[in-house]
């Protein structure tokens, strides 16, 4: 498993960008591999989200990037917020 976090900063307007991830977060449902993702607002600044996905694996996330239709998304993402996305391997995991 393969999780992508991206925290964002958005500078237009929260309600665009919510609608801009939307069309991006459908894009990637559709992609194999896929395996979900929530996106979070900040309890205290509503300019400030993070998306968390998770991946089957690194070639699958890849392989999502590489799609044709994905350089509409993120460049609708950019033109509203700034991102600082990395990718993590889980390390520990525990379930109340």
């Amino acid at each position: 498993m393969l999780t992508f976090i991206n925290r964002f900063t958005v500078t237009g307007t929260a309600a665009e960008f919510e609608r801009a991830f939307e069309r991006t977060s459908a894009f990637f449902a559709a992609q194999p591999g896929f395996v979900r993702h929530r996106l979070l607002r900040h309890a205290d600044d509503p300019k400030a989200y993070v998306n968390v996905a998770e991946w089957e694996d690194r070639a699958s996330f890849r392989r999502a990037l590489e799609q044709p239709g994905f350089a509409e998304h993120r460049d609708a993402l950019r033109a509203l917020a700034t991102g600082e996305p990395h990718l993590y391997t889980t390390l520990l995991e525990r379930t109340a």
